[in-house]
């Protein structure tokens, strides 16, 4: 199956809207063979390209190579002096190399292979908007005491969090932060739980947190604005209900409005420093890092990358921070000997490559103390989409899949939620799972405000229940071919991890 681009591309695929008022010690070593694409400069003076230089994280260190940087061309734009990850700007094509040459660097790399002036690639898809009839239908078939588009939440009771919100809606203490394309806070069912303290704009890996700035620049950048309510979409008696709706939720921008909304690692970086920073006790990631969907050891520039990424999400993790992370769309074995990767870089133009996923890596869901999350549908089957992995995927949660028929008002096989402009869409992939794993990851910080990352973690991992691998060969379009093979037994495997998370049990 070829590789769809990130976690968001799926997600646009069939939407249906509708309107109401450290350091690389835990990698090996050596990676396996990653064919590498030039980029654009070729010349003393090319196109500036954004770099990530990895140094030592004390101050003296930071300050020799802030020299060094300049003297081989390149302008600081911020030094995260605290991980020793500097970003910087360089039109001589040569820069990478100099500075890898440099004296207290441990890594550096160009952060993208086409210039900072690239379009990039477009989104696919689009809302098809539904009639202010259909709507009022949807809100007619609510059953009293639910929201008005509840009725269509499958997920939600799926995971009991309609029974858990009766007994522990979730702490005003807790946070999730959205690392995504945006949030529109003033949408109505957002509005009351959203936290513009804790939100920002970390587009080209520099915090804005002037106001309003973490807002979706467009209704195109949606896919933020929906992963939020899924969390916490407040139970207000308006549209839809988040798994968590007493917490707080934030939003942080990183995808390039001028880049086909990619997530490149400067902008992650400067999200997961920004959310520890800020007292963030959970992070959502329904992204991978862009422009390569797996980053191999062997290229300097993507080892420099993971090295990063890697030290900003551990930073969150010392600072109390959880992050969750969407395992993928791609349906891969991301346990497997060697994938093929067609999609990358997605910046410019791909090239094929086989790679060994123990070596190359998905950032940031197959970094140490990430939770990783596959995706299911109504039936609690693995979704047809969704990576896997013995050993990688932590737990597994709702995503939808729209072969999976529920007997809903819609009969709609997708995740419900909020879109920027008051208005709501069905959605699938594993940037719709990763959220409901963070929203019971809130009610169990809810309850248990005491628990560190690792703690949180172990505790998402034990109220899980786990329907085991399927006892027929994994066909989930019946074509007699096996799509997927599930490794593992009842209490931990390949398809769902330690199992499909549960807020009533979490609550509980």
């Amino acid at each position: 199956m070829a590789h769809l681009r990130s976690r968001r591309r799926l997600a646009l695929a069939v939407p249906v809207v509708l309107s109401l008022t450290a350091s690389l010690g835990f990698l090996p070593g050596a990676a396996s063979a990653a064919p590498r694409t030039a980029t654009a400069a070729t010349s003393a003076d090319g196109p500036v390209l954004p770099y990530v230089v990895n140094t030592k994280a004390d101050h003296r260190t930071v300050e020799s190579v802030k020299k060094a940087i300049a003297r081989a061309g390149g302008t600081v734009v911020i030094a995260y002096e605290k991980i020793g990850v500097i970003v910087v700007h360089s039109a001589n094509p040569a820069f990478g190399e100099q500075i890898r040459a440099a004296r207290g660097v441990q890594s550096a790399g160009a952060t993208r292979t086409a210039p900072l002036t690239a379009a990039g690639t477009t989104q696919e898809g689009g809302a098809q908007l539904l009639s202010a009839t259909d709507a009022a239908e949807l809100s007619r078939s609510a059953a009293a005491g639910t929201e008005p588009l509840e009725a269509d939440q499958w997920d939600v009771r799926a995971i009991g969090a309609d029974k858990a919100a009766k007994i522990n809606p979730g702490s005003r203490n807790v946070t999730v932060a959205v690392i995504d394309t945006g949030v529109d806070d003033t949408h109505p069912d957002l509005a009351p739980n959203f936290s513009a303290s804790q939100s920002a704009n970390c587009v080209g890996g520099k915090p804005d947190t002037t106001y309003g700035a973490w807002r979706p620049v467009d209704a195109d950048h949606y896919h933020g604005t929906h992963v939020a309510g899924e969390i916490a979409a407040a139970r207000n008696d308006i549209g839809v209900a988040g798994v968590a709706p007493g917490v707080k939720v934030a939003g942080i921008t990183v995808a390039e409005p001028d880049a086909g909304q990619l997530f490149f690692p400067e902008s992650v970086v400067c999200a997961f420093v920004f959310a520890a920073d800020h007292g963030v006790e959970i992070t959502n990631n329904s992204y991978y890092v862009d422009p390569w969907l797996y980053n191999c050891l062997d290229d300097p520039d993507q080892r420099a990358i993971v090295d990063a990424v890697n030290r900003a999400q551990l930073y969150a993790q010392k600072k109390g921070t959880l992050n969750v992370a969407a395992a993928g769309n791609s349906a891969d074995d991301l346990d497997a000997d060697a994938l093929v990767d067609e999609s990358s870089p997605d910046d410019s133009t791909p090239v094929t490559r086989t790679i060994d996923p123990h070596e190359c890596f998905d950032i940031p869901t197959q970094l140490p103390g990430v939770v990783t999350v596959s995706a299911t549908g109504v039936n609690s089957a693995k979704s047809y989409y969704s990576s896997y992995g013995y050993g990688v995927v932590d737990v597994a949660a709702p995503g939808g899949d729209r072969y999976q028929i529920p007997d809903t008002p819609s009969q709609n096989g997708r995740i419900l939620s909020t879109m920027p402009n008051n208005q709501y869409a069905f959605l699938q992939g594993t940037s719709m799972a990763s959220p409901h794993a963070a929203g019971v990851a809130a009610l169990l910080k809810s309850k248990y405000p005491w628990a560190s990352p690792a703690q949180l973690r172990a505790l998402l991992k034990a109220q899980a229940t786990n329907p085991g691998c399927p006892a027929d060969p994994y066909d989930w379009n019946g074509d007699g071919v096996v799509d997927a093979t599930c490794v593992g037994g009842k209490q931990l495997n390949g398809f769902y991890g330690a199992g499909i998370v549960n807020a009533l049990r979490a609550v509980k």
